[in-house]
């Protein structure tokens, strides 16, 4: 408590004041001021005037907290009506009644030959008057200091606002930080002001803003000064401390213990302060203000204002920070996306290239118009202007050119001529043919290249030369020629690459013309279930050629439903997430929904029907909300629901229901009736919320439960939920555990020949002996190992076991199939580390066949198509699993060095005997294709006696099934065959 003590000082006797009562000019004057020292100034004027006290003075606290002065034992304390000795000198002290507490009056004495009476009327009226003045002017002072109060938060609220709308702005930092010191200056003394940001990683600072007045260093902002180099810097100091420090720079650096005559770190300040920028108790910078000229400049109350300012400007920086990542990041995504649309259409213009080439052999046109469209069609490609295709004769050792367009040499080649090898002995073409190997260049470099005697081949050289030879089993076949003669027009590498592909197409097309004939005499021989077969397969083909193009549709589009994004939907849960924390009575819920077997819609009628479906459902979804409720898409066949301001559960549980329902209605897209239906989960907000991710993490894992349920339903999610995603991570860890106590066993199943019931091989499968819960199955952990990536040490694990025992199995001429997991096919040393293994455990190469899904093979086709070639060179063969499930395209089955198909245990499920048509057909289907391909047939899954017969009667020669036996352990099938 601090006392107010102020002395008017004497006056003289005479005056106005010198009457029985209170002067006219001593009112007036009294009551037009309202300030306390006036008020003193008068009262002792009069006092002594009037009743010959002098020094009078008015005492007053700036505060009401505390005991009253007059406690003081060295005053005498005067009461209203007091007697009092003449021998007493102590100074007289008097309460003025009304005042707050803590004032009061005192003077020193009575003037000499004066008298004075405290007990008067006189004297207490006296009193009663200064009194109500003194609470008058006091009242009027605390409004003022309210009011001043009231102006500095309103100063306080406009910087703070001011550094928010900063942080959004679309400055750049060095503008956006200089506009925040000006915001600092507006609230303290401010001209020597920077910030520095600590990394803790590196136990670095970077000054990211500089201004003072006395220190001429610049200072970049993106260097960073370790902590050797600061070593005696009192912001280094206030960041390692974590809390503020005010005073002399000499003072504040003894208090850090540092060198008090050290200028290292800039010159000397009167008056420093400093404050740490703290978040989430993570100290990561500083702010620093001084002065040089004038101590004591800062207080306390800068000091908290500087904290409370520093951690909105933290805030702002890291708004920031984290805006300039986010838009670092979509300009790269950008970039990406739009290479890979590059990319996309070229693959789609390559793929409707040899499609188009593929149509044109089977086509109906005569040679010379199929070849004219085969010229158009590498037009698109490629500058093909002169372009030419020439087959050669081996035999005869003769050049065929079966199509010839040049702008220079105009009919320079009879078509279909066959001119002798001595004719074209200084031909480019010719020495290409023999050459092998693609050639590009100028006429005269190929034709050196190509050793032709004359150095620049027949015909008019052309500037740029780009030929490919055209080989299949038996050599060279002839050759592919494009040449420009225009200075402007080069071929590249890829040309050359893309070149020899359309090229080897080009032959696949020539051969299939030049056997149409005979392939149409032996299709008007075939039988109506070969032509059925035939029917489906050119089914197949355009259902993939209508794929190929939505995919390139889908290539060029984006932002299909127009909805909010999942960064919207993230922004506008927090808000509602910090309104419920606030206020626990502010109810939302997040629904989360996907359409449910979308995948088999895109699939089925391809990506351009999913989108519009996608759009369907987004407009179906808008419609089934409230005004102040938002539907986002979180990306694929994902949405998700804010619903704000429930009166409860049931609200949102309506609106799920809503959805549902709208959504189960069938879809009209393109004249085509489509129908899904969606799973929704629910999660309600809750006090143990904390981020937004949090809320979409349990809705998601509730839409699964709804799933589970059947599909087309909701689930909230609760504490079930919350065990079930537990019990995943139990098993995942169980899993691990299991791979390194080796409890993983192959059991086998038996391969046998259909018609005698001998086993003729065995498939190795994959088995637990889980501690507690016995020899579980795949289909009750297999998802998780292959999540989780712990398949691949499963495999691994399984491949050595069963080379272990297929010594015993492999007698004779049996074999064992493997299964691999698709994602082992990603690994280019795959074939490698199989055949070392194999190599290891001198297991016969020809003794193992590999499985593969034709998801695997599609996946990564290039990869696959590698892997299995170098098998197969080293004798192990391949067989398609769970064929008829996926794709079942033919463009593979060529492709893939391929040994047998495996027809799915569906199909054979089905089997009737005299059946003709259903499973029967497919099946049949699948037998003739496969014979035309030289390929071998498995049924799986035969269970029962009818099925094998049905099997045998459609020319199937190999099953298996529980009808033959169960998967068992080596030992059991070593047993039996003893």
């Amino acid at each position: 408590m601090s006392t107010r003590v102020q002395y008017g000082g004497p006056r003289d006797a005479g005056g106005a004041g010198s009457g029985t009562g209170p002067g006219i000019d001593f009112v007036s004057a009294l009551f037009s001021t309202t300030s306390l020292d006036d008020i003193e100034v008068l009262t002792a004027r009069e006092a002594e005037s009037r009743f010959g006290l002098s020094k009078l003075r008015l005492h007053w606290v700036a505060t009401t907290v505390g005991s009253s002065p007059l406690a003081d034992d060295t005053h005498a304390v005067v009461p209203l009506h007091a007697p009092r000795l003449a021998s007493d000198k102590r100074p007289y002290q008097f309460e003025l009644v009304g005042t707050p507490p803590g004032t009061w009056m005192s003077a020193e004495g009575v003037v000499t030959g004066r008298k004075f009476n405290p007990a008067s009327s006189e004297w207490a009226d006296f009193l009663v008057l200064i009194a109500a003045r003194v609470r008058t002017a006091l009242e009027l002072r605390d409004q003022q200091l309210a009011a001043d109060r009231l102006g500095k938060t309103a100063r306080l609220q406009a910087a703070l606002f001011e550094v928010a709308n900063l942080a959004s702005a679309r400055l750049d930092m060095s503008d956006m930080l200089r506009r925040i010191h000006l915001v600092v200056c507006e609230l303290m003394y401010a001209p020597n002001f920077f910030i520095a940001l600590h990394d803790s990683s590196k136990d670095s600072i970077r000054f990211i803003y500089f201004s003072d007045e006395k220190d001429p260093r610049i200072v970049d902002p993106e260097h960073e000064f370790s902590a050797e180099e600061l070593g005696n810097s009192l912001t280094l100091s206030v960041i390692r401390a974590g809390r503020p420090a005010m005073g002399p720079s000499r003072k504040v650096s003894a208090e850090f213990g540092l060198p008090i005559t050290s200028e290292e770190c800039g010159p000397e300040s009167a008056d420093w302060l400093g404050v740490p920028m703290i978040d989430d108790g993570l100290v990561r910078g500083a702010i620093v203000l001084q002065s040089y000229d004038q101590p004591k400049r800062y207080t306390l109350e800068d000091q908290a204002l500087l904290q409370f300012v520093s951690h909105h400007i933290l805030i702002a920086l890291t708004r920031r920070q984290a805006r300039d990542e986010l838009e670092h990041r979509v300009e790269e995504r950008t970039q990406a996306l739009t290479e890979e649309i590059r990319e996309r259409k070229r693959v789609a213009k390559l793929q409707a290239a040899l499609y188009s080439i593929a149509d044109l052999a089977s086509s109906q046109l005569s040679m010379e118009d199929m070849l004219r469209r085969i010229h158009l069609t590498v037009g698109e490609l490629m500058y093909a202007h002169n372009f030419y295709i020439a087959l050669y004769d081996s035999g005869n050792d003769s050049v065929r050119f079966i199509y010839f367009a040049d702008a220079k040499d105009i009919n320079f080649y009879e078509i279909d001529r066959e001119m002798p090898a001595a004719e074209m002995k200084d031909s480019l073409t010719l020495g290409l043919i023999r050459h092998g190997k693609p050639v590009h260049g100028p006429a005269r470099k190929v034709a050196e290249q190509l050793h032709i005697a004359t150095g620049i081949g027949l015909g008019t050289p052309a500037l740029d030369f780009l030929g490919v030879p055209m080989i299949d089993d038996n050599g060279v076949r002839g050759a592919v020629v494009v040449q420009t003669y225009e200075h402007d027009v080069h071929y590249s590498m890829e040309d050359s690459a893309l070149l020899a592909y359309v090229a080897q197409h080009i032959m696949t097309a020539l051969e299939r013309k030049k056997a149409q004939s005979e392939l149409e005499r032996r299709v008007e021989d075939r039988t109506q279930e070969l032509a059925k077969v035939v029917d489906e397969l050119r089914e197949q083909i355009t259902v993939r050629e209508q794929a190929e193009q939505r995919l390139q549709h889908e290539a060029l589009h984006d932002a299909l439903t127009g909805l909010p994004n999942r960064a919207c939907l993230l922004n506008a849960l927090e808000l509602a997430l910090a309104r419920f924390h606030r206020d626990q009575h502010q109810i939302f819920a997040v629904l989360f929904l996907d359409l449910d077997r979308f995948k088999v819609v895109n699939d089925s009628v391809g990506h351009m029907f999913g989108d519009k479906m996608l759009q369907e459902a987004a407009h179906r979804l808008s419609r089934c909300i409230r005004g102040q409720d938002i539907v986002a898409r979180l990306g694929g066949d994902e949405f998700a629901i804010l619903m704000t301001g429930l009166n409860g559960p049931e609200d949102a549980c309506h609106t799920a229901q809503r959805t549902i329902h709208a959504l189960s209605e069938p879809m009209l897209i393109d004249g085509k009736e489509l129908f899904t239906s969606a799973s929704v989960g629910i999660s309600l907000g809750g006090s143990r919320y904390r981020q937004a991710e949090e809320l979409l993490r349990d809705a998601d894992v509730a839409m699964y439960r709804a799933k589970s349920r059947g599909r087309q339903c909701f689930a909230l999610f609760d504490e079930r939920l919350h065990q079930e995603a537990l019990h995943l991570l139990e098993l995942e860890s169980e899993l691990r555990h299991a791979v390194t106590r080796h409890e993983f066993q192959p059991y086998f199943q038996p391969i046998v020949d259909l018609q005698s019931g001998h086993i003729v091989g065995y498939e190795s499968l994959l088995r637990w002996h889980h501690p507690t819960r016995g020899v579980l199955a795949p289909g009750e952990f297999l998802k998780v190992a292959e999540d989780t990536g712990i398949i691949e040490q499963i495999d691994w694990q399984m491949l050595s076991l069963t080379c272990q025992a297929i010594p015993a199995l492999a007698q004779g001429d049996r074999y064992v199939t493997l299964n691999v997991s698709p994602r082992r096919f990603h690994a280019p040393d795959l074939a490698q580390r199989l055949l070392a293994q194999l190599d290891r455990n001198q297991v016969d190469h020809h003794s193992i066949r590999i499985e593969i899904t034709e998801d695997a093979m599609l996946e990564n086709p290039d990869q696959v198509l590698a892997t299995l070639a170098q098998l197969r060179d080293a004798g192990v063969m391949a067989a398609l699993d769970d064929f008829g499930t996926g794709y079942s395209s033919l463009s593979y089955l060529h492709i893939f060095p391929l040994h047998a198909i495996k027809i799915d245990r569906s199909f054979v499920r089905d089997l009737e005997p005299e059946a003709a048509g259903g499973s029967a057909a497919v099946v049949r289907a699948v037998l003739a294709m496969a014979a035309s391909l030289g390929l071998q047939v498995i049924a799986e899954g035969v269970e029962t006696e009818a099925q094998r017969l049905q099997l045998v009667e459609l020319g199937c020669t190999r099953g298996q099934g529980f009808l033959f036996g169960h998967s068992m352990p080596s030992n059991h099938w070593l047993e039996i065959a003893a």
